[in-house]
């Protein structure tokens, strides 16, 4: 008896379909897991905060909190709440604008003054002799007490919050820049020497590239520390700028509101070190993976 045509066509085309259906799968699985590899980073640190997010919000319903904790108790969904009625009110705009204004500026003018300073110090060991005593004894000295003196001498305008913005964020970035200046090989400056390099071509070829790393450092640190400046000194003097409205939001204990100064801080803070990563690996382009990570 001779098998029925259809039936042998139709197991085929089931066969055929199976086959595509797995290599289908595969392709896609494959294709997940090189993306997961490549952006491997990424994924853990918004995963890992996703989940602080939701351990927060769920953290009233699962646990009984004290009376005077949960009076000045806030979920996300509540800040959330709190930032939607703040921009609706145009309350926070001008509020982020002068902070924003405060950041850019005072970081501008660190990072115009710490880079090249840092790097003149580096090369020069008269220089380096004449500035390191002043140096070590300002970074040595905390912030904080240099802001009553700004208000006196700026007043409790924008520039007394500018200038500690300045203050706080120039040591690191121009400490970090000295080191990698003087951490650079002697072999390849002599190589280039050799060469008939100028003290130019020497800092353009070798010393910058090899600082990279210690002046990427020194940048992130100094965003956190311009952060601080900001927030400190609106604290403690003046009108407009998300220090302030924490700081008001706090006296009238509105966490909500506290936390969307927070978030905002934060979220800046994130956003700023990521591109300074991403500078960072466009400038090391050249180095070896094995340099780049243990």
């Amino acid at each position: 008896m001779s098998p029925d045509p259809n039936l042998i066509t139709r197991h085929t085309g089931q066969s055929r379909i199976e086959r595509n259906s797995r290599a289908l799968v595969r392709i896609g699985v494959s294709a997940l897991a090189r993306f997961y590899r490549e952006r491997e980073q990424p994924i853990l640190g918004a995963g890992f905060i996703l989940l602080l997010i939701l351990a927060w919000q769920s953290l009233p319903a699962i646990v009984s909190l004290p009376r005077g904790i949960s009076l000045f108790f806030t979920t996300p969904v509540e800040v959330v709440k709190a930032f939607y009625r703040l921009v609706e009110a145009n309350e926070i705009q001008s509020h982020v604008y002068v902070s924003a204004l405060e950041f850019i500026v005072g970081l501008g003018l660190a990072i115009a003054v710490g880079f090249p300073l840092g790097l003149v110090m580096g090369r020069s060991k008269v220089i380096d002799a004449m500035l390191d005593p002043f140096i070590t004894a300002f970074n040595a000295t905390p912030r904080l007490v240099f802001l009553p003196l700004l208000m006196l001498w700026l007043g409790i305008g924008i520039w007394s919050k500018i200038t500690i913005v300045f203050v706080g964020a120039v040591f690191p970035l121009l400490i970090n820049t000295y080191e990698g200046v003087k951490n650079v090989d002697r072999v390849l400056v002599n190589v280039v020497r050799s060469f008939g390099a100028n003290e130019w071509q020497t800092m353009k070829i070798v010393v910058l590239p090899n600082s990279v790393p210690y002046i990427v450092a020194g940048l992130r640190l100094a965003i956190g520390r311009a952060l601080l400046g900001v927030v400190v000194g609106e604290f403690f003097g003046a009108s407009k700028g998300l220090g302030f409205m924490i700081a008001t939001a706090a006296t009238n204990y509105k966490v909500d509101v506290v936390f969307v100064g927070v978030t905002i801080f934060m979220g800046l803070s994130l956003i700023l070190t990521h591109l300074v990563k991403m500078v960072e690996s466009r400038l090391s382009r050249w180095r070896l993976e094995e340099a780049k990570t243990f």
